[in-house]
């Protein structure tokens, strides 16, 4: 893996439009391989609410992740251990983005366990990260189902 000078950040609004772009973009590129084009336009359909958005990512322990000035990712975990949201811009993908994002995300948060809903394209980096699936899922988007796994880690985690 090649070293970066990765930043990772707090979220704050200024943020919205880049992470809801990132987003979009991630989700017609990266899981395009997984998923129909019927189901990509149902999971991000370039129109998204930017208020719940701004809303949930101030209410969570949302991060950023800053490379030579752009967000190149963006996470976000609840109070419960839930992580919500975990998204690297498809040019970054391998550089240790997500696992940076990630191990901070854990690192700060004082739950038992760590729960996400994982994509079919996630699922394989959140088993590497010792996630076991609970269950899969159909979830339905604007009428449209998505299969995604419901994850679980438990037990202790470094500091």
């Amino acid at each position: 893996m090649t070293m970066i000078a990765l930043e990772l950040r707090s979220y704050n609004s200024e943020d919205l439009p880049a992470i809801l772009n990132l987003f979009y973009n991630t989700v017609h590129t990266v899981n395009a391989r997984h998923y129909t084009p019927e189901q990509l336009s149902a999971w991000a359909d370039g129109r998204p609410d930017a208020l719940v958005w701004d809303t949930s990512l101030r209410a969570h322990h949302s991060l950023v992740a800053w490379l030579d000035g752009i967000i190149v990712g963006f996470g976000d975990m609840d109070e419960t251990g839930y992580l919500d949201r975990l998204y690297v811009h498809a040019d970054h993908l391998g550089q240790g983005i997500a696992t940076a994002l990630c191990d901070a995300l854990e690192g700060a948060s004082a739950a038992s366990s760590f729960t996400t809903h994982a994509s079919i394209t996630a699922r394989p980096f959140f088993e590497h990260r010792g996630y076991r699936v609970v269950q899969e899922q159909q979830v339905e988007r604007h009428g449209v189902l998505l299969t995604n796994y419901v994850m679980e880690k438990r037990g202790s985690f470094p500091s």
